[in-house]
């Protein structure tokens, strides 16, 4: 290969990251040329990257904010940070699920309330528990850990990582409802080649190998992998594949399934456990 495709590949797959950032974030992005499809397609392989991304920045921010603050107050506001570096983008996907999943009977209606841009009543309550889990979440990870600050920074940047590892990794196995021609994000949903999720999966267990211990590694691993094949049941069976909508309820279900797995690792019992064994 010579020094000039290299150079191109390099620079493509430089365009294909900022692709991301721009669509996963509220950070302005000057995009150096016209977006193609597959672009939009190929850039999934840097979602864990990322979320890599958002989980320093929010980790950074409680960092700081931890001097200042009370520790609950400042994961509250490194929390609503977080919302606004992303725009809400997965809270957004979250609450349509659970709406039109909750009002409707058929798949043609359920993807008719989903696309509606007002919130209901299963929506609203859907947003109100899972931040207050999440919250909660911390909150108590932080009183189990004797470097408090340093273990919710952990579990920021694991959250945000590993939730859409396995979140976009969902591409790869389901199929993409047609019948929701006008989602928002319809061209970075319907396909992931099997480089990219190469590229995600190997994005994921770096992050998680090089902030875990192995056996926790592995429990991690074991857990999320049966949230994901309960994902796909649940989601075959309610819309016969997902939208992109279902992406971002699937990211949220994660990012708590990870805070709350790192809970229970980090519990007075499971550790005095492992300190007898």
């Amino acid at each position: 290969m010579s020094k000039q495709s290299l150079w191109q590949q390099c620079k493509q797959q430089y365009y294909l990251l900022l692709l991301a950032l721009s669509f996963f974030t509220r950070i302005p992005v000057n995009l150096p040329e016209v977006v193609k499809p597959e672009m939009l397609h190929q850039a999934s392989r840097y979602f864990a990257l990322i979320g890599l991304f958002i989980g320093g920045i929010t980790a950074f921010i409680l960092l700081i904010l931890s001097i200042l603050l009370p520790i609950s107050l400042a994961i509250l506001i490194s929390m609503a940070i977080g919302l606004l570096l992303t725009g809400a983008f997965h809270e957004d996907g979250w609450a349509d699920v659970w709406d039109g999943f909750g009002g409707g009977w058929t798949v043609e209606q359920k993807l008719k309330i989903m696309k509606d841009s007002r919130l209901g009543t299963y929506g609203a309550a859907g947003l109100f528990f899972i931040l207050m889990i999440k919250y909660q979440s911390l909150v108590l990870l932080a009183s189990y850990k004797e470097n408090s600050v340093l273990a919710l920074c952990l579990a920021l940047v694991l959250a945000h990582t590993l939730s859409r590892v396995v979140s976009t990794s969902l591409i790869f196995s389901m199929c993409y409802v047609s019948e929701d021609a006008q989602s928002k994000v319809k061209p970075l949903a319907q396909h992931l080649s099997l480089k990219g999720l190469i590229i995600l999966l190997v994005t994921g267990a770096v992050v998680l190998f090089a902030l875990l211990p192995v056996l926790h590694c592995f429990v991690m691993i074991v857990c999320l992998w049966m949230i994901r094949i309960l994902l796909i049941l649940w989601f075959n069976r309610q819309l016969g594949g997902f939208t992109g909508d279902c992406l971002g309820a699937a990211q949220q279900i994660l990012e708590v399934a990870v805070y709350i797995i790192l809970l229970v690792l980090a519990s007075p019992p499971i550790t005095f456990l492992a300190e007898v064994g």
